[in-house]
């Protein structure tokens, strides 16, 4: 476990978990104690005993893979919290979720609230989640690259997600992925800015590097 960020009105702890390397996030309300969530790879008992001495209101997932729910049935059992999807990929989870998150949508608990962004190309449903300065966004954008994508109707989509819901946030928001380390979003943008300027295939999907891709 990593506190990846922490001020007088939020912290934020990363846990990577399971045979992949994924990444679930621990949002608390400093005033409060009150708790989100967001992903669920593996290892439910190491998520259960970091959320002690909070209060666990929702489970948010930023897609659907299994890599990052592959805790979801036995934390739903153990937190009984509502749990929180796009419905573009609520069909593939193993129970249906209590809410369908869209675009816009706020999500509050203590004195916190979480802003939705509905970010399509890795799957369907992909959802980031911003909450101040901090967007843990999933399998959307990583340090160096976006999200891997199975066709180049996907790496098309990826991309408009990523420049217009991700790219018109401010320079320092700090971006926190589904897998590795954090990166923040100027960075980000003025490496996309190098990969936009070369020509590339139109065939050009899967995993993207925006320097060496």
């Amino acid at each position: 476990m990593v506190v990846v960020a922490k001020d007088d009105a939020i912290q934020i702890e990363r846990l990577e978990l399971g045979p992949f390397g994924t990444n679930a996030y621990i949002v608390i309300c400093q005033k409060t104690r009150d708790s989100m969530l967001i992903d669920v790879p593996a290892e439910a008992s190491i998520i259960m005993d970091r959320l002690k001495g909070t209060n666990p209101k929702y489970i948010l997932l930023t897609h659907n893979h299994m890599d990052h729910i592959g805790a979801l049935a036995e934390l739903r059992a153990g937190l009984k919290v509502p749990l929180a999807a796009h419905a573009s990929d609520a069909g593939n989870l193993p129970s249906p979720p209590e809410i369908l998150l869209t675009d816009g949508d706020t999500i509050s608990f203590g004195n916190l609230k979480v802003e939705v962004l509905h970010t399509p190309g890795h799957t369907p449903g992909s959802l980031c989640f911003k909450a101040g300065c901090y967007l843990i966004s999933g399998d959307t954008i990583f340090s160096g690259g976006p999200g891997k994508t199975r066709s180049p109707a996907d790496f098309k989509q990826i991309i408009e997600s990523i420049t217009e819901k991700i790219f018109v946030l401010p320079d320092d928001t700090q971006i926190y992925p589904g897998h590795g380390d954090f990166t923040v979003l100027k960075k980000e943008k003025d490496e996309f800015a190098v990969f936009s300027s070369r020509p590339h295939n139109p065939d050009l999907c899967g995993e993207v590097l925006w320097l060496s891709s």
